[in-house]
């Protein structure tokens, strides 16, 4: 990859323009550093590293710092004082409603902190870069004219992506964005050159931005409405006003997945929704389901989501109805994976097939420690997340050891969720000493209502009694599930190695469902026979 590189009268580097492998990034650094205090500015110079900068941050009464993509580095061992702070804020344009300024046809963006009196006591200086070439990954589904939703946490690169995404459809289409922070296309009025023939509306206050979509269809006539930042339930709502009037949408919100996104109950409409739905006796028993069961509520507000888990790998999801539908079904999402190796080569692998998997709150997962407990006790990853497949309960463990609650929950196959958010928590699990105390957490939890359980040594002994009473199971039940299981997962082993057929003891409808499960992630038929309560299953290829 080349480099052109700018330097300034006394020789530093202050701007590069990388060209390769299809990319051209481009940051007017020298914008940036020359808002910044002389001694901070003075420092960036000498590390020269602006390619890996991220930030600089002043902080009142603080060092300065410098953010890059590897450390955090200190830039004076003189404390930010307050003239430190007026020196960026007169020479940059002016804060709006959130807090957020930025220097004229730059994409640079600064952030202020504020006391209760409303003067400034801190700044984020975030350094903006356009991106020239980023798009070609996801090039064929933003050219297809349905409507696209960039998810990721932030400073993963979304807005970037969409910058790039606005600069591409604008040379073909009618395309509009709106800024509300003015993040897609810069400082000031002139937009910057990164959004291409694209025409930018600026939103006067965050909470106006959902009007500002509307107006753009009514008096612009775009064939194309880019948007950053979904956060509002008025921008959902406006968002699908768009899509229904035939307008392309492209958007970015917050999440880190699709699970997060369904658990988002502001955001969840943008994929459909969710409603709980009472089913008929004969569908419930059909899909081997409860009767009341979460299904999708509408048609998606975007036709595919690309879920951006690092700078140069995503995972797109071509049919949101379908995925949402699998998801809440228990099935994992197919997502097709897409990345660029260290030569710029772009991969696109396959979405692989289906498997049932973990449920959290909602979503699906299978964390690391599972898949060692998983290995200890003999099964694979599929064999156990189908061990595990229960409504989950989310734990606030406080003062004992997580890796053995979860081992406790393998042992017993129960699904369990730790939150470190006691508001999020169905149960509390601690210590004797830590109850008799009155702990913040354990005064939290009683205040909220939410069940407290309590342990008298911090063993896996103790926990497990614990769990069969939160899952209301008894002793012989718990045995009983885990002995059914590890039947089940043998009679399978026995089927795939050339069995013509196997019978299983005989269970309730609960223990029978998940064999039917087990039997189905391996791609086999199970059939129940018998009369209760001699009913079992029966395995077999199909």
């Amino acid at each position: 990859m080349n480099e052109q590189i700018v330097y300034d009268s006394i020789g530093s580097k202050v701007m590069t323009e990388k060209v390769g492998a299809q990319l051209r990034i481009t940051d007017d650094l020298i914008a940036l550093l020359n808002v910044l205090p002389p001694r901070v500015r003075e420092a960036l110079k000498e590390l020269d590293r602006g390619d890996d900068l991220i930030e600089i941050v002043l902080d009142l009464g603080r060092l300065p710092e410098a953010r890059f993509t590897d450390k955090e580095v200190p830039l004076s061992d003189q404390e930010v004082t307050h003239e430190d702070i007026d020196y960026v804020v007169q020479r940059i344009g002016q804060f709006t409603s959130d807090n957020r300024a930025g220097i004229e046809r730059t994409l640079h963006r600064i952030s202020a902190i504020r006391n209760r009196q409303g003067n400034i006591v801190g700044l984020t200086c975030r350094v903006g870069r356009a991106v020239y070439g980023t798009i070609d990954i996801i090039q064929d589904i933003i050219e297809s004219g349905k409507n696209i939703l960039l998810l990721g946490r932030p400073g993963v690169g979304k807005t970037t992506l969409l910058r790039e995404a606005a600069r591409v459809l604008a040379e073909k289409k009618r395309v509009i964005v709106v800024d509300t922070s003015n993040e897609i296309a810069g400082d000031g009025d002139i937009p910057h050159p990164g959004i291409g023939r694209a025409r930018r509306m600026q939103v006067a206050t965050p909470t106006l931005q959902h009007e500002v979509m509307i107006e753009a269809v009514e008096n612009h006539m775009p064939e194309v409405i880019v948007i950053d930042e979904i956060g509002r339930e008025l921008e959902a709502e406006a968002a699908r006003t768009i899509a229904e009037r035939g307008v392309q949408l492209v958007g970015t919100a917050h999440g880190g997945s699709l699970d997060n996104l369904l658990m988002n109950p502001t955001l969840c409409d943008l994929v459909g929704g969710i409603e709980s739905v009472t089913l008929s006796d004969e569908e419930a028993r059909r899909r081997g389901t409860q009767k009341t069961v979460l299904e999708r509520k509408a048609p998606p507000t975007f036709d595919v989501l690309v879920e951006i888990q690092y700078r140069w790998k995503l995972v797109v999801y071509h049919n949101v109805a379908q995925a949402v539908d699998d998801f809440l079904r228990g099935r994992t999402p197919q997502g097709e994976i897409r990345y660029r190796d260290e030569n710029g080569v772009i991969h696109i692998e396959p979405a692989a097939p289906p498997r049932l998997a973990i449920p959290t709150a909602v979503g699906l997962s299978f964390s690391t420690h599972d898949q060692a407990v998983a290995e200890q006790m003999g099964t694979s990853e599929p064999q156990a997340a189908l061990l595990l497949a229960r409504e989950p309960m989310r734990i606030f463990p406080y003062g004992i050891s997580q890796a053995r609650l979860r081992q406790a929950a393998a042992g017993l196959q129960l699904p369990i969720r730790l939150v470190d958010d006691i508001h999020q928590a169905d149960v509390v699990i601690t210590l004797k000493a830590h109850y008799r105390k009155r702990v913040q957490p354990v005064s939290d939890a009683e205040s909220l209502g939410v069940p407290i359980y309590v342990l008298r040594s911090n063993t896996i002994t103790q926990m497990q009694s614990s769990l069969i009473d939160i899952f209301n199971l008894g002793d012989k039940e718990a045995d009983a599930f885990a002995i059914a299981m590890r039947e089940t997962q043998e009679a399978i082993r026995k089927v795939l190695e050339g069995a013509r057929a196997v019978d299983l003891s005989p269970q309730n409808s609960r223990i029978r469902r998940f064999q039917h499960e087990m039997a189905r992630q391996f791609n086999l038929v199970s059939h129940s026979y018998g009369r209760e309560p001699q009913r079992r299953v029966r395995i077999y290829q199909g």
